[in-house]
C-alpha cells in the first residue's frame, strides 16, 4: 500500500481538510493563503438534554390499534415530542467546540499537505520568498491533543481562535448556554465552554519557540478543566513534539502490522481503503469512545445534522464494517461496552412495548445514554435495530470464537432481541405473520409507512433465528423450540407479483415504487444473508427483484447507500457492478478534499441534496449544506474488502465479488467466519494460491476458485488433494494450509511449494 498521500491548498471548507483523530478527540486540517485552519471535535462533548423517554401507552398493541384505525392524530400525540420549555432543546445532540487559527502572515502561501497513513503524520507544505517550509501536525492516540512544529525557514504564526459560539451565539444563548470564558496567559491561551447541564470542556493551547501544542478535555468546573488541559499541553512541550509524533507512529505501526493489507489494480479504490483504513483507526479507536454519525470530527459553524447521534437503522453499523474483515475486531469494544451500559434502558423500553420484562429493545437514533431522539415513530418502533446489534456481536464471536463474549454478552443480547419479536409475531392458518412492521424510513413517517410482514423485519428475524440455534449449540444449551417453529414457519420476505413472476416487495401488497436510500427490502442479501443458496425458485425470485431495483436507479440516493449496493452486487456475483458504483461513490459523494457526504456533491446522479441555487426554494454559496458522514466512507472501505473475501450461507468466496477486468490483485490477512485469516493472490486473471490460517482450528468451507482439483499442503508439509464446487479445507490449531491448482504446471508447483509460508501471527 501506498504510505502517503497529497492534498492541495486551498482547502477552503472544513471538510475539505484532512482529518487525525484518536475516537474521542479529533482534528481537521483545512486552510487557504497564509492561514492554517484546525477545527476541533469531540465525539463525547454532548448537550444530554432533551428526547423522548419511551413512557407508558407506548405499546405495540396501542400502536398497532392506532395504525390499524388510521388515527394519525393518536399517532403523533404517542410519538411527538412536547415542545420543549424555554431554554430547552427537543433533542440531545453532539456540540461544535471551534477551531485554532495559524496566520504565516504576508508572502507565505500555503501550497500541499502531505498524509502518511502509516504514521498519522501531516505535514503541510507552504511557499515563503523564494522557498518555503513544512508545518507537521500529529495528534495524540492517547490523550485529546494535537502537536504542531514548524521549520525555521516560516515566520512565527499569529494565533487566534474561533469558538463554535463566534457562529452560533444566538442559537446556543436561546437554548440556555452562555458565551464561552475566553484567557490568554503565558502558559496558556484558549476557552472553556459551558453546558447548562454537563460539565464544562476547556480548549487550551500554547506555543513555544517552533511548536504549538492544543488539548480540549473536560473537568468538573471551569477551573478543573483548565487546570486539565494546562497538564496535557505541558506535559506534551516538555516532550517536544518529536516524542508525540513517534508515540503515535508506534501506534499505527501496531495497528497495520494486524489490519489486513489489500493491493488491488484501481487507484480510486486502492486510495479509498488505505484512506478508509485510516480513518477508521481514528474513528472506532479502541479507547475512544463509541462512534457516531461524525466521529470526533465536527464543523464548528452549525450544530451537527441528525445531532451526530448513534442511527441504528444501518448508519452505527457501517461505521464498524471494516473491524470485521479488517481484523481489527478490538475496535468494536467501545461500542459493545456502550450499549451493554443501556441494557436497563432497553429493558424498560421492551417492558413498555410489549410488557416482558426479559425483553431489549433499541430505538434506531439514541444519544449516548440510551435517550431517544423521538419524533419519528417508524425508527422507534423499529425492533430490526435490535436484531442489527445482535447480528454484529455475532458476527464478533464467529469472527473470534470467543467462547466467554457469546456467553456473557451476545447470547443473552440476542435472547432479549428475539423476546421482543416473538411478542410481535402472530399465528396465523398459513403459519407465522408479523402483523406490523416497517422498512428503515420507507414513508417517512406517514401513516401508511408500515405492513404486514416487512421483509426487512422478516430477514432480520430469521438471522436471529438461525444465530441463536447455532449459538446454543455452541454453549451446549438447549434452543427455545419457538426459535425453530419462527425459522420454519415465518417467511423469509414478503414476495410482490403473480405467480412464478414474484419479487421481493417492501411488506405484503406493497411494491418499491421509488429509488430509495434504504435498499432494506433486499438485506436479505447482504448483510443478513437469510436466502437458501441451493434454491431455483430463489434464484429467480432474487434476480426478478435485482433488475426491478436497478430499473428505479440511485436517483434518491444518499451517499452511505451507494456502498451497500455494490455489497448487494458481489454477493451476487456481479463484482463489474460493484466496482463501478464505487467509483461512482468516490466521484459523486466525496468532496475535493476526499470529505465523505450525505448528499451529492454536484447535481446529475442523484437528487439527494443539491449544490447549487436550489430550485426548492433553498439558497446560498456552493456546497453551504454540505453534509459528512463517515458512514459511507466506512463501508466503502468494508466493500472493497467484500470484492476480495465474503461469506454466503457459511461458504467463503475468493475474490467472489471482483471485476472480471482485475487481472492481478490480492490481498492478505482478512479475517472472515470461524476466526479464520485468509491471503490470496490472482496473477493474469487466474487465482494462484490462497492461504488460510488459524489460531483455533477447524474446517474453512471455501467455494472452488478453480475447475479442478485442488492441492492443500499444510505447514507441517502434509498434502492432499480436494474436490469438488466448494471445498471443505480442514485447518489444525495455530497452523496455516496453503492452497493451489492441482492442475499447475509442475515447475511452478515446485517454485511455490519452496516458499516461505507467511508467519502466523497466533495473536490475531
Amino acid at each position: 500500500m501506498a504510505s502517503t498521500y497529497q492534498w492541495f491548498f486551498p482547502l477552503p471548507r472544513v471538510h475539505t481538510g484532512m482529518l487525525q483523530g484518536n475516537g474521542t478527540f479529533g482534528i481537521i486540517i483545512w486552510g487557504e493563503g497564509s492561514v492554517l485552519r484546525l477545527t476541533i471535535g469531540r465525539a463525547d462533548f454532548w448537550d444530554h438534554r432533551g428526547g423522548m423517554p419511551w413512557r407508558e401507552g407506548m405499546s405495540f398493541a396501542a400502536i398497532r390499534r392506532l395504525l390499524e384505525q388510521k388515527d394519525e392524530q393518536g399517532l403523533r400525540e404517542l410519538f411527538e415530542q412536547v415542545r420543549p420549555g424555554p431554554g430547552q432543546p427537543a433533542r440531545p445532540t453532539v456540540l461544535p467546540i471551534g477551531r485554532l487559527e495559524l496566520d504565516f502572515g504576508p508572502g507565505v502561501r500555503l501550497d500541499h499537505g502531505f498524509l502518511n497513513v502509516r504514521s498519522g503524520l501531516v505535514t503541510v507544505q507552504a511557499e515563503c520568498g523564494g522557498g518555503g517550509g513544512g508545518i507537521r501536525i500529529v495528534t495524540s492516540m492517547d490523550r485529546p491533543a494535537a502537536h504542531l512544529a514548524w521549520d525555521a525557514a516560516l515566520p512565527v504564526p499569529t494565533l487566534r481562535h474561533v469558538t463554535a459560539w463566534d457562529y452560533l451565539g444566538e442559537t446556543l444563548g436561546s437554548l440556555s448556554f452562555t458565551p464561552p470564558e475566553t484567557f490568554a496567559e503565558a502558559a496558556l491561551s484558549g476557552w472553556v465552554q459551558a453546558r447548562p447541564a454537563d460539565p464544562p470542556l476547556c480548549v487550551g493551547y500554547r506555543q513555544q519557540g517552533d511548536e504549538l501544542c492544543l488539548a480540549a478535555e473536560c473537568g468538573p468546573d471551569g477551573p478543573g478543566a483548565r487546570q486539565a488541559v494546562g497538564g496535557i499541553v505541558g506535559r506534551a512541550l516538555d516532550g517536544r513534539f518529536a516524542a508525540t509524533a513517534g508515540a503515535t507512529r508506534r501506534w499505527f505501526q501496531g495497528y497495520w502490522r494486524r489490519a489486513a493489507a489489500v493491493k488491488v489494480p484501481n487507484p480510486r479504490l486502492q486510495f479509498l481503503y488505505d484512506y478508509g483504513m485510516y480513518k477508521f483507526a481514528g474513528l472506532t479507536s479502541p479507547t475512544g469512545v463509541a462512534a457516531t454519525l461524525q466521529g470526533p470530527w465536527l464543523e464548528e459553524h452549525r450544530l451537527p445534522p441528525w445531532s451526530s447521534d448513534y442511527h441504528f437503522n444501518i448508519n452505527v453499523q457501517m461505521c464498524y464494517w471494516p473491524a470485521y474483515h479488517g481484523n481489527r475486531l478490538e475496535h468494536l469494544k467501545p461500542l459493545f461496552d456502550l450499549i451493554h451500559a443501556w441494557i436497563p434502558a432497553l429493558r424498560h423500553n421492551a417492558r413498555v412495548f410489549c410488557g416482558i420484562d426479559d425483553g431489549l429493545m433499541l430505538p434506531h437514533a439514541v444519544d449516548d445514554r440510551c435517550t431517544c431522539m423521538g419524533g419519528f415513530w417508524t425508527g422507534s418502533v423499529d425492533h430490526g435495530c435490535t436484531a442489527w446489534v445482535a447480528q454484529m456481536m455475532y458476527r464478533y464471536y464467529r469472527y473470534t470464537l470467543d467462547r466467554t463474549f457469546l456467553r456473557d454478552r451476545c447470547f443473552p443480547f440476542m435472547q432479549g432481541a428475539m423476546r421482543v419479536y416473538e411478542e410481535m409475531l402472530e399465528r396465523t392458518a398459513a403459519g407465522i405473520a408479523l402483523p406490523v412492521g416497517v422498512s428503515p424510513e420507507y414513508g417517512g413517517a406517514d401513516l401508511d409507512a408500515w405492513g404486514r410482514n416487512a421483509s426487512f423485519q422478516l430477514a432480520c428475524a430469521h438471522r436471529l433465528c438461525e444465530d441463536l440455534i447455532e449459538a446454543a449449540e455452541a454453549l451446549g444449551v438447549a434452543p427455545r423450540p419457538v426459535w425453530q417453529e419462527i425459522r420454519e414457519q415465518l417467511p423469509r420476505a414478503s414476495l410482490f407479483g403473480a405467480a412464478g413472476r414474484e419479487r421481493i416487495g417492501l411488506w405484503d401488497g406493497k411494491d418499491l415504487e421509488e429509488s430509495h436510500r434504504h435498499h432494506s427490502h433486499l438485506a436479505g442479501i447482504t448483510p443478513f444473508d437469510i436466502f437458501p443458496a441451493d434454491d431455483a425458485a430463489w434464484r429467480g425470485i432474487l434476480a426478478r427483484s435485482l433488475d426491478h431495483w436497478i430499473l428505479l436507479g440511485p436517483a434518491l440516493w444518499s451517499g452511505w447507500c451507494v456502498p451497500w449496493a455494490a455489497m448487494i452486487h458481489m454477493h451476487c456475483g456481479n463484482g463489474d457492478a460493484a466496482e463501478v458504483l464505487l467509483e461512482l461513490w468516490e466521484r459523486t459523494f466525496t468532496n475535493a478534499g476526499h470529505g465523505t457526504l450525505h448528499d451529492v456533491d454536484f447535481h446529475g446522479i442523484s437528487l439527494m441534496g443539491r449544490s447549487y441555487a436550489d430550485p426548492r426554494g433553498r439558497s446560498g454559496p456552493e456546497n453551504e449544506h454540505e453534509i459528512m458522514q463517515m458512514d459511507g466512507g466506512m463501508s466503502c472501505t468494508a466493500a472493497i474488502q467484500e470484492m476480495l473475501l465474503h461469506t454466503r450461507r457459511g461458504v467463503n468466496y475468493v475474490f467472489g465479488g471482483t471485476p472480471r477486468r482485475w487481472r492481478d490483485v490480492s490481498f492478505r490477512r482478512l479475517r472472515t467466519d470461524g476466526a479464520f485469516l485468509v491471503s490470496a493472490e490472482r496473477q493474469a486473471g487466474q487465482t494462484v494460491r490462497i492461504v488460510v490460517e488459524s489460531r483455533h482450528g477447524g474446517t474453512f468451507r471455501l467455494a472452488n476458485p478453480w475447475s479442478n482439483a485442488v492441492t492443500a499442503r499444510t505447514s507441517q508439509g502434509d498434502l492432499q488433494t480436494l474436490t469438488g464446487a466448494v471445498l471443505a479445507v480442514p485447518v489444525a490449531a495455530r497452523s496455516q494450509v496453503v492452497l493451489t491448482p492441482a492442475a499447475a504446471a509442475a515447475g511452478e508447483s515446485r517454485r511455490r511449494e519452496q516458499e516461505p509460508l507467511p508467519p502466523v501471527d497466533h495473536r490475531g
